[in-house]
This record gives structure tokens, sequence and C-alpha cells, in this order.
């Protein structure tokens, strides 16, 4: 066989099934996802531990678990940006070894505003892992199948916060709290060397930024066996590349609008997701629930969450994202409200927690699935981080305004109806936003016609 003077990566991708070489990349994105599933859940179920221990009001972990949130946030913004001008795969390695560095050194913490500090620093490091692991799930992944494929990476965040739960639990009661950060803090550490020994850097990114060129074809031998691959051999990414800051690209070609409503869908949606991840459990004890059915209510979320994300990827690359994430948005908003009703049974209740987790923690993985397939190569990353990290915003609102509101002695049923009202906004941006594109972006081929 000849050698080839021309290969269209894309286009080699998407001609090959998925290889184990593929798989293993996905495997190792998705367990860096996990980390972060892990992190958030672990918190929620650590909190009362904590309360005890320190005999502090549970209204004053509010500010803690806002405070990891917006270490995220700015890792989000910076590190996708930078992961876009270097790299995906050295910014997922370091800031997943600084993540865990920071992980270990919790468990130490003695204070309210020591647990903070530590928390924020710590997220830091983790607000990088979503935005590149995406980006780097979307690049390895023929078109076909990249939507599903994606959404499996970003299943790891609802596997991660389901054994964040059974984890926490059972070590919170042989070991302690301060436990859960230790394996929080060694997992991490595993994944950053898994990584440095088999995970490659992006074949995209390596062509638009002209960097190890070998490395590419290498690749590509382990996707497609049958290339022959030649010193001479250039190699075709369909995209042109970036001028200017990645970000300012977010507005241009046509995108502003779509980038705006994307911001806000995360926005909400993220505010909704973080509020009922770290509350609900506590409200549920607080309700009259035992403390192991408080816990099962907020696995019960999760659950969904998986869910909903493992059912919902087939169909969006059948139906299109808006299609299906407009009903369930609006879906969503009604049985956040029945959640706080007054008189529900348990059975009903978990149902309702169930469905919710479906929408609202499956539907994040959409929603950034929907980034990365909208944005081209050169932006990626830092699309996906900046619409993560202008909704890690809500994410820092959400858990903080429930400690505002249960200081203020609100109702569980005035505090979940007023928790719906941001799932009904996403609903509509969604909606606003389909209607802008003029098509669904189910597709790479779609997102392509958008982006330029």
């Amino acid at each position: 066989m000849s050698i080839s003077k021309t290969i269209d990566i894309p286009a080699v991708i998407d001609a090959n099934r998925v290889s184990g070489f593929q798989r293993w990349i996905l495997i190792l994105v998705g367990l860096t996802v996990v980390m972060d599933g892990f992190d958030v859940q672990a918190m929620g179920y650590v909190a009362p531990a904590i309360i005890k221990e320190w005999g502090v009001d549970k209204a004053m972990l509010g500010p803690v678990f806002g405070a990891g949130l917006l270490g995220m946030l700015v890792g989000s913004l910076t590190l996708s940006v930078l992961a876009d001008k270097i790299g995906r795969r050295p910014v997922l390695i370091w800031a997943s070894v600084f993540f865990a560095v920071f992980m270990l050194i919790t468990a130490h913490a003695t204070s309210i505003v020591e647990l903070e500090s530590l928390r924020f620093i710590a997220g830091l490091g983790l607000g990088a892992i979503m935005p590149n692991a995406m980006a780097l799930a979307g690049e390895y992944s023929p078109k076909s199948r990249r939507v599903t494929l994606m959404m499996l990476v970003s299943c790891g965040f609802t596997v991660g916060a389901v054994l964040g739960g059974l984890i926490s639990a059972a070590l919170i009661s042989a070991f302690g709290w301060r436990s859960v950060f230790w394996v929080g803090g060694i997992f991490p550490l595993v994944i950053a060397v898994l990584m440095y020994l088999r995970m490659p850097e992006s074949m995209q990114f390596l062509v638009l930024s002209g960097k190890h060129l070998d490395r590419v074809g290498a690749s590509l031998q382990k996707i497609d066996p049958r290339l022959r691959i030649g010193p001479d051999t250039d190699y075709l990414v369909p995209e042109p590349r970036a001028k200017g800051t990645p970000v300012a690209q977010l507005f241009r070609h046509g995108r502003a609008k779509a980038t705006l409503l994307l911001w806000g869908v995360n926005f909400m949606n993220l505010l909704n997701l973080y509020f009922l991840s770290n509350w609900l459990p506590t409200i549920a004890a607080s309700s009259g629930l035992s403390t192991t059915r408080a816990v099962l209510v907020g696995t019960a979320l999760q659950a969904g969450g998986v869910l909903g994300t493992v059912l919902m990827g087939p169909v969006i690359d059948r139906v299109g994202f808006y299609r299906l994430l407009v009903p369930c948005f609006l879906v969503a908003a009604v049985t956040i409200a029945l959640i706080g009703q007054p008189g529900i049974s348990l059975v009903v209740l978990f149902m309702v927690v169930t469905i919710t987790g479906f929408c609202i923690i499956g539907g994040q993985p959409a929603v950034n699935a929907l980034a990365a397939t909208y944005y081209p190569t050169a932006e990626r990353s830092t699309g996906v981080g900046w619409s993560l990290g202008i909704g890690r915003f809500g994410s820092i609102v959400g858990p903080v305004l429930g400690g505002v509101l249960i200081q203020y002695h609100w109702s569980n049923t005035s505090i979940f109806l007023a928790v719906a009202v941001p799932a009904l906004i996403s609903a509509l941006m969604l909606f606003l936003m389909s209607r802008e594109s003029g098509t669904d972006v189910s597709t790479p081929t779609a997102a392509a016609a958008m982006g330029h």
C-alpha cells in the first residue's frame, strides 16, 4: 500500500470503528470527570459530620460550598483558555495533580475559614477537568456516535457523585469525615500518572498548532492500522487556524447570541444542580426523614442523573439537542416544585427526585456536549470552559442561596418553587437558541455550518 500524501484526520476517525486506543482515551478522561462528581457530592455528605464535630450552624457551610465552586469557576475560565494554547493533555494532568494535593491538605482542616480557603484552591484545579475532558472526548470520537460518547464521558460526573455518596457514607462511619478527602486526593494522583503514561494529545490540536506531527501519525495508525504514513505526509483538519484571543472568537462568525444563551443555560442549570446536590439530603433530614433515608434521597437524584446521561446521548444523536432538552427542562420545573410539597409520600418523593436528576443532572452533560459540538477545535476548550465557567456563577449562587433561604426560614414548599424557576428559564433559552440557530446541532457537520 502506498504512503498517503494527505490524511483528513476527522475523516479517518469517522470512517473507522472506535478502536481500543480511543476507548482507553475515553476511559481516562471519563475517570477525570468522576473526580469532579465525587468531590461535589462527597462535600454534601461530609457536611453533616462537620456540623456535628465542630458544633457549627448548618448555614455556615453555604460559603464553604460556594468557595469550592468559585475556585472551579476561576479554573474553568483561565485554564480552558490555556489548554487551547498549550494543549489538553498537560492541563488535564497538572490540574489533576494540583487538585489531588489540596484535597489531601483539606483532610487536615481545623476550622470553617481553613476549609473555605482550601476548597477554593482545590477548585482551581478541578475547574480545568470538564472542558478538556469534553474536548478530547469529542476530538477522538466519530461523528455518528460523538454525542453519545461525549455524554458517556460526562456520565463520569454522576457516577462519581453516586460513588461520593456511597463511599462517603461508609468512610465517615468507619474512619471519620477526613478519610473522604484522603481517598479524594489519592484517586486523582493515580489518574494523573495513568494519563502521563497512556493519554495522547488531541491530533487536531497538534495539527493546527504545527507541533509534534510524528505523534499525530502514531495515533492515526492506532485508529486505522492500514494507513501508511511517511515523513512527507500532510494532515488535514478542515478548520482555519484561529486568529486573536480564543475568548473573542466565541463572539465571531455569528456565534455571539448562541454563546450568550449557552452561558445562560449553564448558569441556570448549574444553579439547580448544585443547590440540589448540596442541600437536598440536609433539607430532607430536617423535614423528618432519617439520616439513612435522607442520604438515599440524595443518591436517587444522582442515580437519575446517570440514567439521564446514558439514555439521552443516543436520542440526541438521532433527533438533536433542542428537541430533547427543551421538554426535558420543562419536566424538571414541575418535578422540582413537587419535591417541596407537604404530605408527599416517600415513594412519590423518590420518584420525582429521580426524574429531577434525570433532567437536571442528566441534562448538564448534554449542554456540555452541545457547547463542545458547536465550537471548532481552536476554540473548543475555551468554548466549553467559558460556558461552564459562567455557569459556575450559578453553581455558587445555588448553594449559597440555599443557605440564605434556610436562614430566613423559608418553607420547603417555597424553596423548591423558587428553584423550579431556573429550569423554566433554561427551557426558554434553549428554545431561543434553536430559533437563532435555524437548525438543531446534533452533528459536527451542523456545528461546522453554524460556526463558520
